[in-house]
């Protein structure tokens, strides 16, 4: 059932609500690991979470964002999956986890995506990095430019790879928003963080990710350690339509590492539940346009609108179109002109942007006149 209530200040509310109220949710478990975060993908609601804000040493997580940076270059056109480029010295002799590319020798996109994921290889990181930006300096710049563009406040990158750098670091928050940017804009390239292993020069290597195998229902993400970073692991599932990602930093050893994620997963699915809303480009709520050639705008959401509740129950679930006034044409398609606040039992959990889901032009001189007297009154 939903239900409309206008406040003085002119915002619409919309109480959605179902008879069931869920039981207490326990707290999120104790794990023993620096920091981590629960999220659920479709809302971006955080479910659990402990010292998500801290910075950390990303290690080998960092190649996420590397994937992320080389998949954004192709969807924009500028690099291939087939394009070819020559391996270079620089890329060749870097240290620790490898997929063992040649010296000299041609790779393409593509292998060097599957070995950077599967593999962690950091020869196929620093190749990836030079290929698309030329040297590795000028690609970490454009990771970082990446990571502002997402929202990832407290997140710098030095290098491709992970290695360790006092200016290389991020959270466990800004890492799950990552992940969540990953799946969503670039799904083909994200399969490949499903594949079990690669061969790649004759040499057979295996996901680190612990999870993949163990548990059918995850699907990614990716594994990182150094001595100082410890044991990181950020992982994703699907069970039941609903998708979510963990991200735990600092664990003492791959089992744990796994561990702790599982935990939180479980956690997860067995408390919350994600609820659509709103359709995508749904007709949410509409708006009063002055000096244009019609008075009323449909507005809505982009994208499908979710919220994360107990599961078994939606009650206190409310969502307020907060709408800018006054709306003063012309107003494109597509444009922002509001927010969604979605709160469960009093919190704020998401705001989602509101747009304009048909322009609207100016009005004739007259009808823009009489408007223009009438917003003064």
């Amino acid at each position: 059932m939903i239900k409309f209530f206008f406040t003085i200040l002119g915002m619409l509310w919309l109480e959605i609500a179902l008879a069931e109220r869920a039981t207490a949710i326990p707290g999120p478990p104790q794990l023993p690991v620096r920091a981590y975060i629960l999220i659920d993908y479709s809302s971006g609601h955080v479910l659990a979470e402990h010292t998500a804000d801290d910075k950390a040493e990303p290690a080998s997580l960092t190649k996420i964002m590397t994937v992320f940076t080389v998949a954004d270059t192709l969807k924009k056109g500028l690099i291939k999956l087939d394009d070819t480029t020559t391996v270079s010295e620089h890329a060749w002799k870097q240290e620790g986890s490898r997929m063992f590319i040649d010296v000299n020798k041609p790779v393409s996109v593509n292998e060097l995506l599957h070995g950077d994921i599967i593999q962690s290889g950091n020869d196929a990181s620093v190749a990836l990095a030079e290929y698309v930006s030329g040297t590795e300096e000028v690609f970490a710049d454009t990771m970082s430019k990446n990571a502002a563009r997402l929202g990832m406040k407290a997140t710098h990158y030095m290098n491709s790879t992970g290695l360790p750098d006092p200016n290389h670091y991020t959270t466990a928050r800004d890492l799950s928003t990552l992940a969540r940017a990953l799946i969503k804009e670039f799904p083909d390239i994200y399969q490949i963080f499903s594949q079990p292993s690669y061969t790649y020069n004759g040499i057979k290597q295996h996901n680190r990710n612990g999870l993949l195998g163990k548990d059918p229902t995850v699907d990614g993400i990716k594994t990182g350690h150094t001595e100082a970073a410890g044991f990181c692991l950020v992982a994703s599932a699907v069970r039941s339509h609903m998708r979510l990602i963990s991200v735990v930093l600092g664990a003492e050893s791959d089992h744990a590492r796994s561990q702790a994620s599982q935990a939180l997963l479980n956690y997860g699915y067995r408390y919350f539940e994600s609820r659509p809303l709103f359709a995508a480009n749904a007709t949410i709520t509409s708006a009063r346009v002055w000096q244009g050639a019609v008075t009323t705008l449909e507005v809505g959401a982009a994208d499908t609108v979710f919220a994360t509740v107990p599961r078994g129950s939606a009650e206190g679930l409310k969502v307020m179109a907060e709408l800018q006034k006054p709306l003063v044409a012309p107003i494109a398609a597509g444009q922002q002109i509001g927010e969604l606040v979605v709160t469960v039992d009093g919190k704020e959990t998401q705001r989602v942007a509101l747009v304009a889901r048909v322009p609207v032009a100016k009005g004739a001189w007259y009808s823009r006149l009489l408007d223009q007297v009438r917003m003064n009154f």
